[in-house]
């Protein structure tokens, strides 16, 4: 029993890949029971990916974001805090780009887009800093505090936008043209909206791998999120971990924002509903397991579904909402790893076998 206990730990990067190939096999039923083809869904979804240079470039530029707020996410899940409001942080992060991006036009594009991108780095975290604050010195719940923190976000993003920065005439802000030196390669890919924003992503993961497992003060973070009652008993502080959690959570989520405003729309619209770009980051986060590799390559995943999904609908006249209904199933293998591992076990009972031979 203990050799096969160390068979399954030793092999459980294979469980989030069986997880994704079970809920493409969902998902294939699912279009089977509907009279679609699966084949043929699943081709024209990676064709739309893959089959130019400008659907692969606009392919990483969706999965970007979805780095940022999973990190976002995964970040505070592993401080033992619940982050349900990146979402409003991004809001926060691209409001912050867009008032020094208009306000301080006059700078050189070397100095302003750096500037734009620090202030919605910095506000996203003060925003999410508001809910580890409450959470550290009142004992309120953050779940509660972020949810609520997304609709103020939200409300006060527009008044701004209606207040001091709208373009006459039009529902949403003036342009920000120094904004254009945030994108990169675009002749190589068509013109597609790629920017730095996704280089910024991939250092963040690497930031929040040496910072939690690596420092000091990421081995406190982990233990407060882990046990705070024993990390309090140990000497370290938990409240001020708490806070600085969410700060840096909020920080991802608002680099974020920064990387949408500067790098894609090039100005910010007066918003009718949420973004979603929280949310979706919520089910990054645990598709990669809260480990930030395991993020990104989620978010590589996620984005080329949601990407492709348009595809489908085109290529193979299948309804872009299934694709939901593979992210959806993928999700709950993860989350359910018992059944992948029920699913596994004769497999390992066999290569125990083999092994014993």
């Amino acid at each position: 029993m203990h050799k096969l206990k160390k068979i399954f730990a030793t092999d459980s990067y294979i469980v989030p890949l069986v997880a994704i190939l079970m809920g493409f096999l969902v998902g294939a039923i699912v279009m089977l029971v509907g009279g679609y083809d699966p084949v043929a869904a699943y081709s024209a979804l990676f064709k739309r990916v893959f089959g130019s240079p400008y659907d692969f470039g606009e392919a990483v530029r969706e999965m970007t974001p979805l780095m940022l707020t999973g990190l976002a996410v995964a970040f505070a899940f592993r401080s033992g805090m619940f982050n349900i409001g990146a979402d409003g942080q991004v809001i926060i992060g691209m409001t912050a780009a867009t008032i020094v991006g208009i306000k301080l036009a006059a700078l050189p594009s070397f100095l302003l887009v750096p500037l734009a991108v620090i202030a919605a780095g910095l506000c996203g975290g003060l925003w999410a800093g508001i809910a580890g604050y409450l959470k550290a010195k009142r004992g309120i719940n953050e779940v509660i505090t972020t949810i609520m923190l997304n609709w103020i976000a939200l409300f006060l993003a527009n008044f701004i936008v209606r207040t001091f920065l709208l373009l006459p005439g039009q529902n949403r802000s003036e342009d920000i043209p120094a904004s254009m030196s945030m994108t990169f390669l675009n002749s190589m890919f068509d013109n597609a909206r790629l920017h730095w924003g996704t280089a910024i992503a991939l250092a963040a993961a690497v930031f929040f791998y040496v910072y939690l497992w690596k420092t000091k003060q990421g081995y406190e973070m982990r233990a407060v999120g882990l046990n705070p009652h024993a990390a309090e008993y140990a000497g370290m502080n938990v409240g001020r971990n708490v806070v600085k959690a969410m700060f840096i959570s909020g920080v991802f989520a608002g680099l974020a924002g920064a990387g949408e405003v500067l790098g894609v729309f090039h100005f910010q619209s007066v918003f009718a509903a949420s973004p979603g770009y929280g949310f979706d980051g919520i089910a990054v986060a645990l598709l990669g397991l809260t480990h930030p590799f395991g993020v990104i390559l989620a978010a590589i995943l996620y984005g080329t579904l949601t990407y492709g999904s348009a595809g489908m609908s085109f290529g193979a006249d299948v309804p872009p909402e299934l694709i939901r209904i593979v992210i959806g199933s993928i999700i709950f293998f993860i989350a359910a790893q018992g059944i992948v591992r029920w699913v596994l076990k004769p497999f390992y009972l066999k290569r125990k076998k083999e092994k014993v031979l």
